[in-house]
C-alpha cells in the first residue's frame, strides 16, 4: 500500500522531509497534541495551555481537538455545530499571542465507513495537521472509555489486541492523516496479552512505513493505568527499525499536561536511535534535531 497522488499530505511530508524549514531552530520541542474543553473532558481555555508551553519553554505547540461526527454518538468530542467555534478559539489565541507558533489541527477518529467525512472535514479549515486516532473496536466500544472495563472480562485479550490493530491498519491504509495517535492505546488500563506483543503490531508497522507517515510517541500513557509510554519500547525499537518518523506530544487535556514528561520521552527516542523528530505546517513534515 502507498497513498496515492503526489499533493496526498503523506506524499507532501515524504518530499517536505528533504528539506527543513530555514529558521527552526535546532533541537526546539513542540507539543501538537492539546484539547480544549469543547471535547467534554478537557479543561483550561487555550491560552492557559500557550502560557503553560511557555513556561515549558516549547518552539511552539499545536491544538487538535476530538472531531465532530455528523451525529453526536458519544460525549467526549464537540458537537456537529462547534467545528467554526473551535476554529475560531485557536485563531483568537494566535491572534493574542503573534509571535508565538501556535498550529492548527484536529484529532480524527477513524471509523470504517467515514472516510468521505473526514475527507469533508479536511476542507473546512486551513489545517496544519490531522491527527489519525483509534479508539473504538467495535461501534459500540470506545477501547479507552473506562465505563466498557466489564468487556474485558467477556471476551480473551488476543482478541481485542488484533480487532484493535487490525482497525489502526485501516486507518494508516485510509491515507488521511499526518500523523497517527498513541499506537498501543490498547493497553491503556494494562490488559496485555501473553508472550511477544509485536505479532499484533508487526503488520501495522509494515503499513506505516510503506504509506510513510508520521507516529506518534505519547507521553499520555504515563498517566494512565498502564503507566507506560504509548507506544512501549519495544514497538518503538521496531518503528525506528523501519525508519518510521516520529513526533513526541503529551496529548493534554490541561495547561499542566502540556509537555508533561517530555524529558522521560526525548531519551526513550534517543535511545531507540531516533536523532530528529517531525514538526507540521500547513500539513507538511518538517524534521527538526532531537533536543
Amino acid at each position: 500500500m502507498e497513498c496515492a497522488g503526489p499533493d496526498h499530505p503523506i506524499n507532501r511530508n515524504q518530499r517536505a522531509w528533504k528539506y527543513a524549514f530555514v529558521g527552526y531552530a535546532l533541537g526546539m520541542r513542540t507539543d501538537y497534541h492539546m484539547h480544549t474543553p469543547l471535547c467534554g473532558h478537557a479543561i483550561g481555555a487555550p491560552r492557559d495551555y500557550v502560557l503553560a508551553a511557555k513556561r515549558m519553554e516549547l518552539g511552539e505547540i499545536g491544538f487538535s481537538d476530538h472531531n465532530p461526527m455528523p451525529t453526536q454518538f458519544d460525549n467526549w468530542r464537540m458537537a456537529p455545530d462547534q467545528l467554526p467555534h473551535y476554529v475560531q478559539m485557536v485563531r483568537e489565541v494566535q491572534e493574542e499571542f503573534p509571535d508565538y507558533p501556535i498550529r492548527l489541527g484536529l484529532e480524527c477518529d477513524y471509523l470504517p465507513n467515514y472516510e468521505g467525512y473526514i475527507e469533508y472535514l479536511a476542507t473546512q479549515a486551513e489545517w496544519d495537521y490531522l491527527i489519525g486516532s483509534v479508539h473504538y473496536v467495535t461501534p459500540d466500544w470506545d477501547i479507552d472509555n473506562p465505563k466498557h472495563l466489564k468487556r474485558w472480562d467477556e471476551q480473551p485479550v488476543e482478541e481485542i489486541w488484533q480487532a484493535y490493530f487490525d482497525a489502526y491498519t485501516k486507518m494508516v491504509e485510509s491515507c488521511l492523516f499526518d500523523f497517527l495517535a498513541h499506537p498501543d492505546l490498547v493497553k491503556k488500563f494494562g490488559h496485555r496479552p501473553e508472550g511477544d506483543l509485536s505479532r499484533f503490531y508487526k503488520g501495522t508497522l509494515d503499513a506505516i512505513a510503506e504509506a510513510g507517515a508520521v507516529l506518534e510517541v505519547s507521553t499520555a500513557g504515563l498517566r494512565k493505568d498502564v503507566r507506560e509510554i504509548y507506544p512501549s519500547r519495544d514497538f518503538l525499537v521496531a518503528a525506528h527499525l523501519r525508519n518510521i518518523p516520529i513526533v513526541i506530544n503529551s496529548d493534554a487535556h490541561s495547561p499542566k499536561e502540556v509537555a508533561a514528561d517530555f524529558d522521560l520521552a526525548y531519551t526513550l527516542a534517543r535511545d531507540v536511535g531516533y536523532r530528529e523528530v517531525m514538526m507540521f505546517k500547513g500539513r507538511k513534515a518538517i524534521p527538526v534535531a532531537i533536543s
